[in-house]
């Protein structure tokens, strides 16, 4: 029974382990990030709150009472009626209530409802730089482990070479000029994988701080990538207006002042009220009562003139927030024109590599490890066409690190998920 339990266990812990190392895909990353990254619940709980708030624009001033002696001598002697006198003084209880004007409550509602808009556009913003951080960290990630591949093989080819040399040197078939080269090239490789190491654990940690993980958690990722098509239209400021969420906070906080001026202008509007009042006599008069109406007229000179300020200072901060628009528009326009242009030169430099230069590189190399094996060739002459293919296959891979990184700046301007 005990060897049972054991067996399940053992196997429902490799389950986990394999689920733990299944490599991850962009996308599914992509989407954690955006349903588990604390900053952008932030900005969903402020939202929430300023929409929870609005819901007091349409509450009404407290009503106000009152009680107390009214119109009663300071003299008690005078309060009491007798044969000589009537009595004097009343106990009154008072109320009032202002009734809102419900134009100057639909005017604040309307604007405090507005507010929530403008924290959604900024989730949005957030969201758009957690991507672009993400694909960032994902790519580099990419471009890390492909570069360990290449140092792996040339690892496999320098121990050839060192054990080939050391075969040949003690037969006495070739020269050991190159062999201490050949054996600091491996070291120097063996280096720089720790390097790379090194970066791809800080990668980890990265997309595990993105997606809210714990950051020894394990990960691995899916090397597959692909490229994405922009077109012209992409590049245009119709486009860049309509969908970048930094231009739509702009946007919706122009939508605010404007809601805003027009609730400072609705406090203009004239409020109602009411007053009643009602007084027990302390003698023998009889018992009276005031029932009045009021009302507030704000729109007084000399009381109107902050709500008139404020409302003209909208109107000059809408248009602040207008040109920086047209400064945010016309900056990423240029940014990115110039960043297409990149990514295609960037893409046309890889297809070289692609198709000739590093073709060509593996061709000479292999055409020098076939004279190496058949003695017409030494061994440095061997080692110098090796190096210069590992050191163009490496700058291939920082050529297309940086392909795919100008693409995740250019889906980033663009604000495409």
């Amino acid at each position: 029974m005990i060897k049972k339990l054991i067996i399940i266990i053992t196997g429902i812990a490799s389950t986990f382990r394999l689920a733990a190392q299944t490599p991850m895909p962009l996308q599914e990353i992509l989407k954690t990030v955006e349903a588990n990254n604390p900053s952008l619940k932030m900005y969903e709980a402020e939202s929430r709150s300023l929409t929870e708030a609005a819901k007091g624009a349409y509450s009404w001033m407290p009503p106000e009472g009152g009680a107390g002696l009214f119109m009663t001598p300071y003299n008690p002697k005078m309060i009491k009626a007798d044969e000589t006198k009537p009595g004097m003084g009343y106990f009154m209880i008072s109320a009032q209530q202002m009734f809102p004007n419900r134009k100057t409550q639909n005017a604040e509602a309307a604007w405090m409802q507005s507010m929530s808009k403008v924290e959604t556009e900024k989730r949005k913003v957030t969201l758009n730089d957690l991507l672009y951080n993400t694909k960032k960290n994902y790519y580099e990630w990419i471009i890390l482990t492909k570069k360990i591949n290449v140092l792996d093989e040339g690892s496999r080819i320098l121990d050839f070479m060192i054990k080939s040399a050391e075969i040949r040197y003690k037969n006495g078939l070739g020269k050991i000029s190159a062999y201490y080269k050949a054996k600091a090239a491996l070291a120097n490789l063996d280096n720089m994988k720790l390097m790379i190491e090194n970066e791809m654990i800080q990668k980890r940690i990265a997309l595990n701080t993105l997606m809210y993980r714990n950051t020894n958690n394990e990960l691995t990722i899916d090397t597959v990538y692909s490229w994405k098509e922009f077109s012209p239209a992409m590049l245009d400021s119709a486009y860049l207006a309509g969908n970048r969420s930094d231009i739509q906070v702009l946007q919706r906080s122009i939508e605010v002042n404007n809601l805003q001026r027009n609730a400072e202008l609705a406090k203009l509007k004239p409020e109602f009220g009411i007053k009643y009042e009602h007084m027990v006599s302390l003698s023998t008069q009889p018992w009276q009562y005031t029932l009045m109406g009021m009302v507030k007229l704000p729109l007084a000179k000399w009381s109107s003139r902050m709500n008139k300020a404020k409302a003209e200072s909208l109107v000059w901060e809408n248009e602040s927030l207008k040109n920086q628009q047209q400064m945010i528009l016309n900056e990423a326009a240029g940014m990115a024109g110039s960043a297409k242009v990149e990514l295609d030169t960037k893409k046309k430099q890889m297809h070289l590599y692609e198709t000739q230069i590093i073709p060509s590189l593996k061709k000479n190399f292999q055409t020098m490890q076939l004279a190496y094996e058949q003695n017409t060739e030494q061994l440095f002459e061997l080692f110098d066409a090796w190096d210069a293919l590992n050191m163009t296959q490496i700058e291939y891979l920082d050529q297309l690190k940086s392909a795919l990184l100008m693409q995740a700046e250019l889906e980033r301007i663009l604000e495409i998920k």
